[in-house]
This record gives C-alpha cells, structure tokens and sequence, in this order.
C-alpha cells in the first residue's frame, strides 16, 4: 500500500475510532489487513502532524488538527500567508524559505495540490525547492504562489 492510501485510511480511522496509542494504531491498521510497523506509524504521525486531544473516556486520542479539515489548496494559502519568507526563480527552479519548521509541510501540500507544472518537490525543515517542468512554468508557480501568500 502506498503511502498516501495509508495515511488516507489512518485519518479514516482517527476519525471514526478513539486511538490513544500508535501501538492501537498499529494493531487497527493490521486488524484491517494493512501490514504496517510501529516505526511507519510514528513517521506517518509526525508527517501528518497529529495531534492529542481530550477523549470522551477521559484519556486522550489522536486527531487532526484543524487546519487537515481544509482543503489541501485551502491548507497551502494558509501555511504560506503564515510562513513565506521568499520565493527566487532559476531556470525551471523555485527556492522558497519559510519559517523552521514548515518546509516538509509546504512541500506535502504542493504535490497534493497537484500542479501540473510541478515535476517534484523537496522540502527540509526551512525550505523548499521545486523543480518545475520548464521555464515558463516555474515563472508563472512563482507568481501563483505569491498571489496565494498574499505578497
């Protein structure tokens, strides 16, 4: 199963279940025939940035946080208004720095949002590179981007 299908299925789950632990995580995922490790899991958790929250039973449980309840274009505007530093263009590059912690975020959002003009994206803990399909293409990301980061 792909990653992204895995993740689908744990939100599924996290919303309709009350999950306190990766490890009942893990056993769910394996219930529903999804051969997944502990190690996945808590990778998986961090990257979708779960979140803790209070659980009817007076525990506590896994949830999203609100802004997963957007859409993935809706999340980008969102991240980059809050973040953007500074976007360069380079040939059919795009640099972007936002703030620490955000990049592996904007990177996520950008290949969910699916442009077509993006050939892929690689972000590290303050920025991003995204290789686009040409030129042109790059030039005219930027100014969307810009235009969704309000600048």
């Amino acid at each position: 199963m792909k990653k992204a299908e895995r993740q689908q299925k744990i939100k599924e789950i996290i919303t309709s279940e009350s999950i306190e632990r990766q490890e009942d995580l893990v056993k769910r995922l394996n219930e529903l025939g999804l051969r997944v490790t502990q190690a996945t899991i808590s990778r998986d958790i961090k990257e979708m940035q779960l979140v803790k929250i209070p659980a009817e039973d007076g525990g506590y449980r896994y949830d999203l946080p609100a802004y997963h309840r957007q859409s993935d274009e809706m999340q980008l505007m969102d991240v980059l208004q809050d973040s953007l530093e500074q976007l360069k263009v380079s040939d059919r590059f795009i640099a972007m720095t936002v703030h620490p912690g955000n990049g592996p975020v904007v990177a996520v959002l950008l290949r969910r949002v699916n442009y077509p003009t993006i050939f892929t994206t690689i972000g590290d803990d303050a920025s991003v590179l995204i290789v686009c399909v040409s030129a042109a293409a790059a030039k005219e990301l930027c100014r969307q981007l810009k235009e969704l980061a309000n600048q």
